[in-house]
């Protein structure tokens, strides 16, 4: 892994630090995760929308090096692409998938799909990185055809743990620091050090709560929000234990208090359903 370094005097400040591409592309191509929840999503999707009618383009937006969800969704039958702005990146997610019509280099804010063409757009560890967080959510109500569903997760500013972890940055308890600070340790990861938010071309910058996520969403036309509350299957309630956790995801799902109380630490994950009367 590269050490800390200064930015030598002869390069350009926006030149970033020296191979920053390469080596997001290396690591995320070790650290991308084997399985994926993509079918998982698909099925949660299904409980709110019936997938067997209209479309089965599936877009998987910053796929990565190694696209493993498209890789399922492909095989589970559904058409399945994927956009990712790295072109480093995009190379590597076609090699993986052997097909390079399927990878687009594109960034979120500019999907290239016509207008109300895909079923479902996935958006997963993303919203956090991008330039325009509302350009990119405009972007998916667009290429989604009524009916359509838009998928996030994403940051979570409220989120506690004990030892400080964020997902993003190296860095303790990042998610709660004063926004000037955070800005600071964006510009040492891309000058300096990359350790930091683990070798991102593209750091996290965005930090979300749900109802961030639905004023968002309400922005660019979306009409409906759910939380896995919602979605998520209750345990089967044979036996105490599941008992207990079926009538307590029950009560949390149907108190307005429980549930912002859930989603506080929970509601970083999002399912944004356009109006089946959507126009065109």
């Amino acid at each position: 892994m590269a050490e800390s370094i200064t930015t030598p005097n002869d390069r350009r400040l926006t030149e970033l630090y020296p191979g920053l591409d390469r080596l997001a592309a290396d690591y995320y191509a070790q650290h991308q995760e084997v399985g994926s929840e993509a079918l998982a999503v698909i099925r949660w999707i299904d409980r709110l929308v019936d997938l067997s009618t209209g479309s089965r383009r599936v877009v998987v937006v910053g796929c990565g090096p190694k696209p493993i969800a498209m890789q399922q969704l492909l095989e589970a039958g559904y058409d399945a692409v994927g956009v990712e702005p790295v072109p480093l990146m995009a190379e590597d997610a076609r090699r993986f998938l052997g097909d390079p019509s399927r990878v687009a280099t594109a960034a979120a804010e500019a999907l290239p799909y016509p207008d109300g063409s895909c079923r479902v757009v996935l958006l997963e560890n993303v919203l956090e990185h991008v330039d325009s967080p509302l350009a990119t959510i405009n972007e998916a109500y667009r290429v989604l055809e009524p009916g359509g569903v838009c998928y996030i997760y994403t940051t979570n500013r409220y989120r506690l743990s004990l030892t400080g972890k964020n997902f993003e940055y190296r860095v303790p308890f990042y998610n709660w620091f004063p926004e000037t600070l955070k800005e600071a340790y964006v510009h040492h990861h891309l000058h300096f050090d990359p350790r930091l938010a683990n070798y991102s071309v593209r750091p996290a910058v965005h930090w979300w709560s749900y109802a961030d996520l639905c004023r968002l969403g309400r922005l660019a036309g979306f009409a409906y929000f759910y939380s896995r509350l919602d979605v998520l299957e209750p345990p089967p309630p044979n036996g105490m234990r599941s008992r207990v956790r079926h009538a307590v995801l029950e009560r949390v799902r149907k108190s307005p208090w429980l549930r912002a109380m859930a989603l506080l630490q929970f509601g970083n994950s999002i399912f944004m359903v356009k109006r089946r009367d959507a126009a065109p």
